[in-house]
């Protein structure tokens, strides 16, 4: 480029910011515009925002944000009810401390107390299990978020009880197979069964995708897993984030499909947007075709070709169908691992009328105050800048350890004064027992090792674990948690029982989980004793796949709100979801997308799911190993060498002589970097030290 071609490339420039300069006073005009008229649509006295807000393109926490009037009352009763009696405030440390003094200790330990009882608290409109949670009003980025409490008296002791006419029963159908390939967008290659084809793919949108498999087949197929190709990200750099590309790809123009809406038992319709692992949903227009397109890397890391892909799932379903007859493997881990439990629900016996779902209320409480895998990255001055070593230990099928005991019956309310008036005995049974307790917990002031407790942090759904010394905060948090801030090895903490939820000890995720662990220790010693190495990978593969099965299936429990998206004529604007979010529109169709909410979901038993969380958690602290007589985790590492927790994982500063029997809930040795290593600041930073630990570690036997 010479001066004058430079200094006429600056000129285009300058005309092209005038433009984003115009065109950024026309939108914020014609958005000042659509506010204005918001407002005056609100003083109609019949106006709804569920009628406003699609014609607007918001959510309805938008319309409600614009017009208050348009909110229903019982957001506003929420929002001037008292406030939390306990709220937490930061301390200078970061930690978060009461600015109550704590209670009395009792005599259940000298650490561990029973609090007097708090007046009524009113539970935050964004965590409350409300019926419509589109209206949650989100808060700052930087407020504390403050964890809801029972209600006193009447109001909260009616939240436990089950929900009427809703238990988790055996099914009463077989389950269909679908039709499946696989298919790598990078390369065209499709498998079908035996056979392999080559696609003349024209791009990878859904459309080219749709057109060139039911061209191959034209007998058709009911579910396509994408093996390699990422095709939901090919536009990735038009979209400032991938959820954004992956919206785009999903609702592109289909001739010929439509977002499917649903049929028979299988209820699971329009799209799930996710960044790296969407599911597209489409039918026919004519109806007489559906289709899923789905990414493999939900049940395994993807790369392979698809033969080898192919053959993981065969034996997949033939190592299932040795404990369950009727197996089919669906389209998930999750929805695979919820139906396989179902078809262990004892037909005789105690429970063999069914497990009962609890209250809506009291499910709410567990999503909101039951987190899951612990994340946390440890930063200097807590660790050297400079880490002598990082070494990774990651806990073999962790989830499956923590299966053998679960909460069932009707939960009974425990408050302060219900737990003070117990002997010490029957206080440390409850604390051992399915339980899920509110407490006031205080570190101890010669506390310098990581925080024990999970305490809620800013932001939606976050967590942190306080540790400075004399830091009180109040939280809630399960039995195996409370009982290692109570007996860990270092210092007892104070505990103060605020509320709580207890249940009776039950086994009803013990056969399934005892099946799929087999399934996994066989699968596994295929993949290291197979004499064919693509047959070996697939059966690592399939290993891969049962893990994934009993880890989503826990969390399919939880029952969580999911984001579904959709696309509606614009000639049939008045079916779109009253709750939900315009995400984008042309002349033709609007796409949106919607919380569903919590559901009359037969099978969500939350709190079989945080008590498997809760154990893990702990677990990652203190674990005993009765065979050798020892202890692994990180309280029982050196102050100052735990670099961070991921999920199942540890990085250490230091090696550990932690036993490792190929069981679930081991110790596995995963990564091992040596030599001054810059301590990570950000979790891309820990990632990357993460592959390159075990790509410099020798591969050992074992799976994680």
């Amino acid at each position: 480029m010479d001066a004058q071609r430079y200094t006429a490339a600056l000129a285009e420039l300058r005309t092209v910011r005038d433009e984003i300069k115009k065109a950024r006073a026309a939108l914020a005009k014609l958005e000042a515009e659509r506010d204005r008229q918001i407002t005056q649509l609100a003083g109609y006295g019949k106006a709804k925002a569920e009628r406003i807000a699609p014609a607007a393109g918001l959510s309805l926490a938008d319309v409600v944000a614009l017009a208050s009037a348009l909110a229903p009352d019982r957001l506003t009763t929420a929002e001037t009810g008292p406030a939390h009696s306990e709220p937490d405030v930061p301390a200078a440390d970061g930690t978060k401390s009461s600015p109550h003094p704590p209670a009395p200790a009792g005599a259940v330990a000298p650490a561990m107390a029973a609090a007097p009882p708090a007046p009524p608290a009113a539970v935050p409109p964004s965590v409350a299990p409300a019926k419509d949670p589109a209206f949650a009003k989100p808060q700052a980025s930087d407020a504390p978020r403050a964890l809801p409490s029972i209600p006193e008296g009447a109001a909260g002791n009616s939240w436990f009880t089950h929900t009427p006419n809703l238990l988790s029963t055996p099914p009463n159908f077989t389950q269909q197979a679908r039709s499946t390939v696989f298919l790598d967008t990078d390369t065209g290659v499709l498998v079908h069964r035996s056979q392999t084809y080559r696609l003349d793919l024209a791009d990878t949108s859904v459309a080219a995708i749709l057109t060139a498999v039911f061209h191959t087949l034209p007998e058709g197929t009911e579910r396509i897993y994408i093996t390699a190709g990422d095709p939901w990200h090919r536009d990735a750099d038009r979209y400032p984030y991938l959820r954004d590309a992956v919206a785009a790809w999903l609702n592109a123009p289909t001739p010929g499909w439509r977002t499917d809406t649903g049929r028979g038992k299988d209820r699971m319709a329009g799209h799930f947007v996710h960044a790296r692992h969407p599911v597209g949903r489409y039918q026919r227009d004519n109806g007489d075709s559906h289709v899923e397109i789905r990414s493999v890397g939900e049940w395994f890391d993807t790369g392979d070709d698809p033969a080898t892909v192919r053959d993981a799932f065969v034996l997949l379903w033939q190592a299932l169908r040795r404990h369950w007859s009727d197996a089919v493997i669906m389209g998930s881990p999750s929805q695979t691992g919820r139906d396989l439990w179902t078809r262990t629900i004892p037909t005789r016996g105690q429970h063999a009328e069914g497990f009962p779902v609890l209250s809506e209320e009291l499910r709410g409480l567990l999503h909101a105050t039951a987190g899951q895998g612990r994340n946390e990255l440890i930063l200097p001055p807590r660790v050297p800048e400079q880490l002598p070593q990082l070494i990774e230990y990651d806990r073999t099928f962790a989830y499956a350890k923590h299966t053998w005991k679960s909460p069932v019956g009707t939960p009974r309310r425990i408050t302060a004064a219900t737990f003070a008036s117990w002997s010490e005995k029957e206080q440390t049974r409850a604390l051992y027992g399915c339980g899920h307790w509110q407490v006031r917990a205080t570190v101890p002031d010669t506390w310098n090792h990581v925080g024990i407790l999970p305490a809620p942090a800013p932001g939606e759904r976050a967590w942190h674990y306080p540790a400075a010394p004399n830091a009180t905060f109040t939280t809630w948090a399960g039995g195996p948690e409370i009982h290692t801030a109570l007996t860990n090895p270092i210092a007892p903490w104070k505990i103060e029982i605020l509320d709580g939820i207890l249940w009776e000890d039950g086994k009803p995720l013990d056969d399934w989980a005892k099946k799929l662990k087999e399934t996994w220790t066989n699968l596994s010693a295929q993949a290291h004793f197979h004499g064919d190495a693509q047959q070996a990978r697939a059966a690592h593969l399939a290993s891969r796949a049962v893990r994934a099965i009993l880890l989503y299936g826990i969390g399919s429990f939880a029952q969580r709100p999911r984001m579904v998206t959709g696309t509606t004529p614009r000639t049939l604007e008045r079916d779109i979801p009253p709750d939900a979010e315009i995400i984008g529109f042309d002349d033709e169709q609007i796409a949106w997308r919607k919380l569903t909410g919590f559901s009359r979901d037969s099978n969500a038993h939350p709190e079989w799911a945080a008590a498997i969380w809760s154990g893990a958690r702990a677990a990652l602290l203190s674990q005993r190993h009765r065979d050798d007589n020892t202890y692994a985790g990180a309280l029982h590492t050196e102050p100052g060498s735990v670099v961070a927790f991921r999920t199942d994982a540890l990085y250490l500063t230091q090696p550990q002589a932690w036993p490792h029997h190929h069981r679930p809930g081991d110790y596995l040795l995963k990564g091992h970097l040596t030599g001054l290593v810059a301590a990570p600041t950000t979790e891309a930073e820990l990632l990357t030290l993460r592959d390159a630990g075990r790509a410099a570690l020798t591969p050992s036997a074992g799976e994680a």
